[in-house]
Parts: C-alpha cells; structure tokens; sequence
C-alpha cells in the first residue's frame, strides 16, 4: 500500500517507508496535534495515531508532545511513516448528509440523528464529521465545534472555518451559549425549576468503558434542570447545560433518581426495554435549542430542533396511559 510521500528528502520507490515533515500555517493553528493528524492522515487507525504520538515518533520541533498539544503558527511537525489506504481502494467513509438547521460561510448546524456518533473512534469506524467530509470533499474545513452522546439526537455546530471553530470554543468554555436539551425521565419531578451543581468525575469499568459519577473530587458541573410535562411515572424535563461536562445531564439527573428513559449506562434494563416495545430502541435525549452569537459576526441566533417523531409518539403514548 502506499505511504506518506516525504517531503524533504526524494526518495524513488513509493513504497519505502519514510517521514515527512509539515509546516504549521495559521489556518491549522490552535489545532491539537492528535485533531490535526486525524485529518492529515486520512485512512489510518485512530489507535495507530495516538500509539506514535505516545511512543515520541510524532514530533514538534524535534520534541515530544503529548495528543493534546496544541500546534502553533511555524511549528514544524514530524509525521512518521503511516500506511494509507490504496487510491483504488473502495471509500471506507461512506458520504451522508444530516438535515441542516443553519449554514453560512462560518457554521453548519445540522439536526443529528439518534444512534449515529459524532466522530469515529471508541469502536466506531466514523461518525457525523467524517461521513460530512466524506459528503462535502471540496470543503477546505470541516470541525466540531462540540460533541454529543451516540444516542443523543439534535443540534450539532460544525465549524467551516478555523477563526469561528476557535470562537465557539470560547464562548462555550466562557459560558457564552445557551445549549437547551429535553429528556423524559422516570419518576414524578416535582420542582419547576432547580440547579444542580454536583461535581463530576470520569472512571473506568473493569472491562475499560468510560463513565461518570458524582464525585467531590470531580470537575464543577452546573445544570438547570425545568419541568415541561408530567406524566405520573415519568415527567418531559428541559435541561440547560452551564457547564460541558461529558454525560452531565445523564449523571445529574440519575444521581437524583431520575434516570433517563433509554439511557443504557446509567438507566434501568427494565424500562429501557419496555420503551423498545413501545417503538423507542434509543435514549430520549434531544439537544432541541442553540442560543449563541454567531462566532464571527456576534448577531444573536436561536436554532431549534423538534423532537424526532419517535419521541413524539412516546409522549402521546404517555399521555393517553398515564
């Protein structure tokens, strides 16, 4: 299969190993080394990637770092010789385009489905941001500008353009944007409104799957949690997140036993198999709202996703039964 071409030194054969080495400009500034190495090294497992970042044979400026070092503007970064797949081989990535809620020349929001991750890695092959590339090869750029669960469906920000990417990133880390969600919980929530402020921790299981706790020793985390509809054994929450915390409003909401119907990491077996006999096989959390300035010009924008229909015949459900 064919390698990396090495860029300051010809070599006549393309399929001797070699390394190469890349010039930082400002387009790829600000960019952490394991995201900038993603997308220079189309084709090659995430895991062989981190695996020569770990054992020092990725390097910048000669030197050692670490996958989440950021790049600078003049950094020369040493790229070790990596395999690629054929230019015959058939697209591993297959194209797809995601209902789009918002584009201009700076963002893309599109309205993600349930069940589809937002980029590969932790044993998926690709996810929403490599099947977008895939889709749109003639886009110079194309990032995340933040994440969400597998199961989660909703608004996701796609930046197309490192200046908004790094904006987003600010405003977000600043508390900047309002990010809305709606879950149906199990459990009769009482209060219209309340703030949940237990930190969070990230651990590991035996057989190595990440989770969260509540924890003393974890980060601050702030949720604002709103009731929108009861429904006896179960009520339709608003949640707004304060803060980005991975799983916030799963581990929030269960640590107050009010476990989210579906969610098959910190719910009931139970009722997420009732719910799959009703005609839900997924978690009911929708990312319905986006209350931010836009990252380049700053005029407020409000974008809106209506939960999908299975969720919809849900609450109907419910409410005929409850």
């Amino acid at each position: 299969m064919p390698l990396f071409p090495m860029s300051k030194t010809v070599i006549a054969k393309d399929d001797i190993p070699s390394v190469r080495f890349v010039d930082i400009g400002e387009e790829q500034a600000g960019q952490r080394i394991d995201n900038f190495l993603l997308r220079l090294c189309k084709g090659v497992p995430k895991s062989h990637l981190y695996k020569a970042i770990r054992n020092g044979e990725v390097r910048v400026n000669k030197g050692r770092i670490g996958a989440d070092y950021r790049l600078e503007r003049g950094d020369t970064v040493r790229v070790p010789p990596l395999r690629l797949p054929r230019a015959d081989e058939p697209r591993r990535v297959p194209p797809a385009a995601f209902p789009v809620v918002f584009e201009d020349d700076a963002i893309v929001v599109v309205n993600k489905p349930a069940g589809v991750a937002v980029h590969g890695g932790s044993g998926v092959s690709f996810g929403v941001i490599e099947q977008m590339r895939a889709a749109r090869p003639d886009a110079p750029f194309l990032e995340l500008a933040h994440r969400l669960d597998r199961e989660t469906s909703g608004l996701l920000m796609i930046a197309k353009k490192r200046k908004a990417l790094l904006r987003l990133h600010d405003m977000m880390r600043e508390g900047g944007g309002r990010k809305h969600y709606q879950a149906l919980v199990v459990g009769d929530w009482v209060n219209d409104k309340q703030h949940m402020r237990q930190p969070l921790l990230k651990w590991l299981t035996a057989s190595g799957e990440r989770r969260v706790k509540v924890d003393a020793l974890g980060k601050p985390a702030h949720t604002i949690i709103t009731l929108q509809k009861r429904y006896g054994r179960y009520s339709l929450l608003g949640a707004e997140l304060r803060t980005g915390r991975t799983h916030q409003i799963r581990v929030h909401l269960a640590s107050a036993g009010f476990p989210i119907v579906g969610d098959d990491k910190y719910g009931s077996d139970e009722v997420r198999a009732h719910f799959a006999r009703l005609g839900l096989d997924r978690m009911f959390l929708h990312a319905c709202r986006l209350e931010i300035p836009h990252p380049l010009t700053g005029e407020p924008m409000v974008l809106t996703a209506d939960l999908p229909p299975v969720c919809l015949n849900i609450l109907d459900y419910l409410e005929q039964h409850r």
